[in-house]
């Protein structure tokens, strides 16, 4: 997991060949102004999911796994908190790889808050608890990276 400025995201496009095209894409494009829905930037490669996203508590946020892709997470309205625990502490669960996704019972080990101007990086050996907000609704954009 990676949590870091926007600014600072140029410091890791050596992590994975798409993400100098988020770095891109996030210097071209006001990523507030977009409505939701799905944008593809490298077709199942790397795109952009805009959303809005219903706050949860704590107890409510499910933490979850990616085996395919990469999440690079970006709060734009409001701050949201993120657990995290690593893969490695989680038990084994049903793989759904139609949506490349396996979800957790119980909550996360740590939480990090994230605010607009900020992102967070979910690699498949990071589990995340996404949502958790005491706003009504998170509108957020989350980048899938083919990992």
């Amino acid at each position: 997991m990676i949590v870091d400025t926007l600014e600072n995201f140029g410091k890791y496009v050596s992590l994975n060949p798409l993400f100098s095209k988020i770095e891109e894409y996030i210097a071209d494009n006001d990523l507030s102004a977009h409505e939701p829905g799905k944008v593809e930037i490298c077709g199942n490669d790397l795109f952009a999911n805009y959303c809005v996203a219903k706050g949860k508590t704590v107890a409510e946020a499910r933490l979850e796994t990616h085996n395919m892709m990469i999440d690079v997470q970006i709060p734009l309205s409001c701050p949201e908190t993120m657990g995290y625990t690593p893969r490695k502490d989680l038990p084994e669960e049903s793989y759904d790889a139609s949506k490349d996704i396996t979800f957790y019972e119980g909550g996360a080990q740590q939480y990090v808050t994230v605010y607009p101007g900020m992102f967070a990086i979910f690699f498949p050996q990071d589990g995340h608890a996404p949502c958790v907000s005491e706003e009504n609704e998170i509108q957020k954009v989350i980048f899938k990276v083919k990992a």
